[in-house]
């Protein structure tokens, strides 16, 4: 915003000086440092002094354009009163009036500005733009180093902005040097030899010598002077000497220089301008939440300067955010794409930037040529690179996002480039601004912006070695993947594939090359293959999924080794067990894997085979399977002779006998569990895209309640719940709130329980994992029956059922059958109720037996009893207690023990029923205020009078 005032005229009040035209504001002499807003409201206020203006009209004149809410001005004048200082007490400046505005109080003097004439001749220094945004610290940061360094060059890539940030702080510097700041612009030069002759025509010096370095040091030795030396980078070796020179023989005389690269002068300070603060990757993001990051700003303030009266909403809000973070923050780039939206919409510029079109846009007419496209500002720092430097550059724009230092040499050397040439050639593209190290993380990192890559990977295209170049990349992430698959077989102490996660933009592009018409699909398999366990680890099932199939589609053993295609059978039955459910695909996926280990005499992928048959054993509910398969994996664990191996196996079993209902078997080999320490030399069991001791762990909770121990349940499913979270995969911690969820719904801890629903509904969501979010559902619904909200909770529980009975999810299709038919007897629909946990029964008598056998014959006995049929109700609830002990079951011999007492009490046998439930109540030593035994507690003095 630019103020009313058309005179030079400076506004003092009190200790401070604001000179609207400089945009400065000083206090006793010195810039004061204040955001772009608070200034031009400070101007604005300050030119009306003693008036009351109006809010919205205070809201027009400083956002001209761009519509923003009251808080912001509340925010910015927030902000301006604490520069000046304004208190309760003390000095006030700004003073809000109710209902009306704002008002500036305090008398007014003009004056007349310090800043002394240049002499006769010299160029003024070129005006500012009217508000920069995101770039206040940043000139903060140059002034302070100004002060303590005569010579600070201003180094970042083309378009990022180092010209108006030298603009700024020479403007913020006029006061410091008394008016004398000379702006030198060097890009039109082509001649080394004429920069001091550029200097010299600056400073309205007439210099008739053929060397006019004396002239310019004799005239600058006396004076006090800030230079700005702008674009440097076409003639560092001859600016560098000059710049030298001047410091050496001028000791008042500044140099603030931009370059894309440093100058390297004796005393010279770099100052590496960044990019503008993008709006992070998020799922959901308002337009507030975007608005707050400066490359956003800017793009919105340029398209209302395009348009007028733009407004972003919360719709295109994540568009903003994609297209600032594609276009790296530059804000060239922003500016332009920014141009384009009357032309093309948001939805349409964030389609072009992945086209060679983006390069092209246009930018403001009177803007430098190097300056009006993406490509001419790219085109005129790779013409300055030596022949090495641009075939690297080049080379090096097939890496999607960041590479390393031997990613890179497996690349860019090859005929004319060799190694070391290839090394240096990356440390001059580094210190030139055209690759960037987005950190100070080890090993270095390397990046290539956007749109320095796009502009590269056209010439890469021009030369005719794209092919060759994406086939060199593609092999050597192959390689790499297949190097770490390697070590991290067997015995393993590292974290696998989790530290090499930043790789994943290069391996997704190397595979899309990989099998596309101008690719190598041989390559591609085994990329596919050394990539599985690379996309397990990072839970990227869906992924998994596609490039398995994609290689396995048309197998060929001549041109693959067969290895190969056991990693890809192994990948493919686990991402599709987790994605798509149990399907046969899956048993078949995994059986062909496992017979090929076994060819190959592979003990470790034998056991992780019989790891995965043995989950998805348990899913479809053949429990007996998942049992020989655990004594299976024994056998094969004690030959490796390996104790992590043995522990897996041993849990295998105690996951098993759990779900067959053998309690306290299950509980002696689940314990290890807990004090297994992960850290400690395992058997990488991450390959399978989850963390086994997770499901060990929670299937030792539920061992711990069913054997009448809640508190220790309580306590192991909250530790399982935590362990799972400490793994970061997105799989582990789905199945340790599944399982451990019902311990909680066991116990009648319904808030926690709700709290770990939501949790495993919103992540199954967030993971794309289809059947957790069914089951999620359908645990809501079991938990509103529970509270006695039958409706919703029946058609929940019919939903979650339905979704798994689709993906032959069958290990929780009888848990929740036995819900779904307590919650229609609350509302009276006894027939429907007998025919579900009849249908359910009958599967798991078909499958043998299963730890939950007992609860649903407990609840026919309920559902009998409910609908007047006490005889059959009786012996229902006799086999469930029969079974219950078999089983070493307690909780749910306590619970068959209740209804069948309640049934006998009804019928006016108290003494037999408390007899039948006082003795187990008893064998409680913990646990006492958990639902059931509250309940049981409640039945038991009621009977108590009647005996």
């Amino acid at each position: 915003m630019q103020g009313d005032n058309s005179d030079e005229s400076a506004l003092a009040f009190g200790p401070f000086r604001l000179l609207p035209k400089a945009r400065l504001l000083e206090k006793d002499g010195n810039p004061v440092h204040i955001g772009g807003r608070a200034l031009d409201i400070l101007i604005f206020l300050a030119e009306r002094a003693g008036e009351v203006v109006g809010k919205r009209e205070l809201v027009s004149r400083v956002w001209a354009d761009v519509n923003v809410d009251e808080g912001s001005l509340r925010f910015h004048v927030s902000a301006l009163r604490k520069v000046l200082g304004d208190t309760a007490s003390g000095a006030r400046y700004v003073v809000n009036v109710p209902g009306r505005g704002y008002c500036f109080t305090a008398p007014i003097v003009r004056t007349e500005p310090r800043p002394a004439a240049a002499p006769a001749g010299s160029p003024p220094l070129p005006g500012q733009i009217a508000r920069m945004i995101g770039r206040a610290e940043t000139i903060e940061k140059i002034a302070a180093e100004l002060a303590r360094h005569r010579l600070v060059t201003v180094v970042g890539p083309g378009g990022i902005g180092k010209t108006t940030v030298a603009l700024a702080v020479g403007h913020r510097q006029l006061a410091a040097f008394a008016g004398t700041v000379r702006f030198v612009d060097f890009g039109s030069l082509r001649d080394k030899s004429l920069a001091p002759s550029a200097l010299a025509s600056a400073l309205g010096l007439s210099v008739s010598s053929d060397n006019p370095v004396p002239s310019i040091l004799a005239f600058l030795r006396e004076k006090r002077m800030l230079l700005i030396f702008d674009s440097c980078e076409h003639l560092l070796e001859s600016l560098a000497m000059l710049a030298e020179s001047i410091i050496r023989e001028a000791p008042e005389v500044s140099i603030l220089a931009t370059s894309r690269e440093s100058l390297r002068a004796e005393g010279e300070q770099v100052h590496r301008l960044f990019p503008l603060d993008c709006p992070p990757e998020r799922a959901t993001i308002t337009a507030p939440d975007v608005l707050a990051y400066p490359a956003a700003q800017l793009f919105v303030e340029r398209i209302a300067a395009s348009l007028g009266g733009f407004e972003l909403g919360d719709a295109e809000a994540p568009l903003v955010a994609e297209i600032c973070r594609k276009l790296d923050g530059i804000a060239l780039a922003i500016e332009l794409a920014a141009g384009r939206v009357n032309a093309y919409g948001i939805q349409g510029i964030a389609t072009l930037l992945n086209s060679r079109f983006s390069l092209l846009w246009q930018g403001r007419r009177t803007a430098v040529p190097r300056h009006q496209t993406l490509s001419a500002a790219l085109g005129w720092s790779y013409d300055l690179l030596t022949p090495t430097e641009s075939v690297t550059l080049r080379r090096l724009s097939v890496f999607a996002g960041t590479f390393t230092l031997e990613a890179a040499l497996a690349v860019a050397p090859d005929d004319g480039t060799d190694e070391a040439e290839a090394v240096e050639a990356i440390a001059n593209l580094v210190a030139k601004s055209l690759i960037s190290l987005p950190s100070t993380a080890q090993p270095v990192r390397y990046r290539l912006l956007d749109t320095t890559r796009a502009f590269a990977a056209e010439k890469l295209a021009e030369s005719g070695e794209a092919a060759r170049i994406s086939r060199k990349h593609a092999i050597y992430f192959r390689d790499l993947l297949a190097g770490l698959a390697a070590r991290t077989a067997g015995i393993s102490t590292g974290d696998g594939f989790a530290s090499y996660a930043d790789h994943l933009a290069n391996v997704r592009t190397a595979l899309d090359w990989s099998f596309s018409d101008q690719g190598d699909r041989a390559i591609g398999i085994g990329l596919a293959a050394a990539a599985a366990q690379f996309f397990l680890q990072l839970s990227l099932l869906t992924e998994c999924h596609r490039w398995a199939r994609q290689a396995l589609s048309g197998f060929d053993p001549q041109i693959a080794d067969p290895r190969q295609e056991m990693e890809l059978q192994a990948a493919l039955g686990v991402s599709l067990m987790f994605t798509q459910g149990n399907t046969e695909e899956v048993h078949a996926a995994f059986t062909r894997s496992l017979q090929l280990a076994e060819s190959h005499n592979d003990l470790h992928w034998q056991l992780w085979l019989m790891r995965e048959l043995h989950i998805y054993l348990t899913r479809i509910g053949d429990y007996r399977g998942a049992l020989v398969m655990g004594e299976r994996g024994v056998v094969v664990a004690r030959t490796l002779n390996d104790v992590a191996a043995i522990h897996t196996a041993e849990w295998m079993l105690g996951v098993a006998n759990h779900l067959i209902g053998n309690q306290n078997d299950a509980v002696l080999q689940c314990e290890s569990a807990t004090t297994h320490d992960p850290s400690r030399m395992k058997i990488n069991m991450q390959r399978l895209g989850y963390d086994d001791r997770i499901v060990a762990l929670v299937a030792l909770a539920r061992s711990l309640w069913l054997t009448g121990r809640p508190d220790r349940a309580i306590e192991a499913a909250r530790y399982a719940v935590s362990e799972a979270e400490r793994t970061e995969q997105p799989l582990t911690i789905g199945i340790g709130l599944i399982w451990s969820i019902y311990v909680f719904l066991w116990v009648g801890d319904w808030d926690d329980a709700d709290k770990l629903i939501e949790r495993l509904i919103n992540h199954a969501a967030r993971h794309f994992l289809g059947p957790y979010q069914a089951v999620g559902l359908g645990l809501k619904g079991e938990l509103l029956v529970r509270r006695g909200e039958p409706k919703i909770g029946i058609e929940l529980l019919r939903q979650g059922a339905g979704t798994l009975r689709q993906t032959r999810h069958k290990i929780l299709s009888t848990v929740f059958a036995a819900a779904l038919a307590e919650g229609l007897v609350q509302v009276r629909q006894y027939e429907e109720a007998l025919g579900i946990i009849d249908e359910a029964i009958a599967q798991r008598d078909s499958a043998g037996q299963s730890f939950d056998l007992p609860e649903m014959l407990r609840v026919k006995g309920y559902v009998l009893a409910s609908s007047a049929r006490s005889s059959e109700a009786e012996t229902y609830l006799m086999q469930s207690l029969t079974l219950s002990r078999e089983q070493g079951a307690l909780g749910w011999e306590l619970r068959a023990a209740a209804t069948l007492g309640r049934l006998w009490h009804e019928q006016g046998d108290a003494a037999k029923a408390h007899a039948l439930i006082a003795p187990l109540y008893a064998r409680y030593s913990e646990g006492l205020d958990s639902a059931d035994l509250r309940s049981v507690k409640l039945l038991l003095d009621e009977l108590t009078p009647s005996i």
